[in-house]
């Protein structure tokens, strides 16, 4: 059962320094994350690389490597968030994650590129967890939706300026620039202030950090679980559907080729107004639930639309479809404000870094079982049939939780 914690936090404002400081960190993470999907095809080609095959094969295993960094990278950095401080794991995070990416701009093999990627996953995997948890924690509990919907919506256009550093400058300097902007971030942190939901809990001899805990408690395991599987269907839409954009197009028939990275350019364009929508809609409706519940009927319409309802089209076509499609999945940063409201403060970043994490790693299974059902069915029909499965269990799993709009977060869990 929850214990109250007292005396009250301290609380800020919409547009206070946490909530700028979490909006930009998640851009530059943003930026970093997914600019390898956006340079796959150039960098490995500049590595000598140069085969449709081999670029399909050794770019899925260099997304596997950032990925399994991430799922590393979430259990290290969520429990030094509950013990040490958010603030710790938002700063240091952005550090770590900064100087690998400007690294990885000198990369001259393929194994150096994957150890760096390794690397960069572990620090991305720290920021958005602690930042969200941060600004719920000192919001008023009435405004915390917008302002986790403030955070996602300033992140994900990071995907955007990616795209166009990646075009402009060249895949190395696109890291370079990345990992300068991280370090230019570190400038801002000054007044920024620790959580005080936290401080309150550190001063008592409440276990803080504990990730085993999450797997001691028969209702505990199962309500982290599913805040784990609402994730999901992003990442089969950004790691699949849009990182092999170019495959995709070839086996819809589209009249001219596409490229990963404008469909990544157009898809997170998508998500920017997403998350906007689907946070303001939470706090319209006063549900968590019921927002998350619209978005992942959408995002199945728009699934098959992707898959089906464009064979033969044009390039345009196509990345209109994958601007709507990203609106579809606008669902992140609602998703990670649900599993840091479902936990108590001593478990709280945790969860909040553990789940968001843990569901962008899912593209390390995600990809083989892609590659199972595409030998057997066709790229087209084996991305449909892993598609809907994600998108099934991640609207039972949403169904299934407790509603945590408007929720007191000042508790701990036993």
């Amino acid at each position: 059962m929850p214990t109250a914690v007292t005396p009250p936090p301290r609380t800020t404002g919409l547009l206070s320094a946490i909530v700028i400081v979490a909006s930009l960190g998640y851009f530059v993470d943003i930026y970093d994350l997914i600019l390898f999907s956006i340079v796959r095809v150039q960098s490995l080609n500049d590595l000598g690389i140069t085969a449709k095959e081999a670029v399909t094969t050794q770019g899925l295993y260099l997304i596997n490597m950032q990925m399994g960094g991430m799922l590393v990278g979430g259990i290290l950095w969520g429990i030094l968030g509950d013990k040490r401080g958010r603030l710790s794991v938002l700063f240091g995070s952005i550090l770590i994650y900064s100087l690998a990416n400007i690294a990885n701009g000198f990369v001259q093999t393929l194994e150096q590129y994957a150890w760096l990627r390794l690397i960069a996953g572990i620090g991305l995997a720290g920021e958005l967890g602690a930042g969200i948890t941060l600004v719920a924690e000192t919001l008023p509990k009435e405004k915390r939706g917008y302002g986790t919907m403030i955070v996602a919506t300033v992140g994900v256009s990071g995907a955007m300026l990616a795209y166009w550093v990646g075009e402009k400058f060249g895949w190395r300097n696109a890291y370079f620039v990345g990992g300068g902007l991280g370090l230019a971030l570190l400038a801002l942190r000054a007044g920024v202030f620790e959580s005080g939901l936290f401080q309150q809990t550190k001063r008592t001899d409440v276990e803080r950090g504990n990730f085993f805990a999450l797997f001691t408690n028969g209702p505990r395991l199962v309500r982290y679980l599913k805040c784990l599987l609402i994730g999901i269907p992003l990442w089969f839409v950004v790691g699949i559907l849009i990182t092999l954009a170019p495959e995709f197009g070839e086996a819809m028939g589209l009249t001219g080729p596409v490229t990963a990275g404008l469909g990544v350019f157009w898809s997170y364009f998508g998500l920017v107004f997403g998350d906007f929508a689907s946070g303001t809609l939470s706090q319209l409706l006063r549900s968590r639930n019921r927002a998350l519940q619209l978005f992942l009927g959408f995002c199945a319409v728009m699934v098959g639309v992707y898959l089906f309802g464009i064979r033969g089209a044009t390039p345009t076509t196509y990345y209109v479809v994958c601007f709507i499609l990203g609106f579809a999945v606008g669902f992140w940063a609602l998703f990670v404000t649900v599993a840091a409201e479902q936990f108590g403060t001593n478990l709280r970043a945790t969860v909040a870094t553990t789940a968001p994490n843990f569901s962008r790693g899912s593209v390390v299974a995600l990809v083989p079982l892609f590659q199972a059902l595409r030998g057997e069915l066709g790229i087209l029909n084996g991305a449909a049939v892993l598609g809907l499965s994600t998108l099934v269990v991640a609207f039972w799993a949403v169904s299934t939780l407790p509603e945590s709009f408007g929720k007191d977060l000042d508790y701990v869990e036993e």
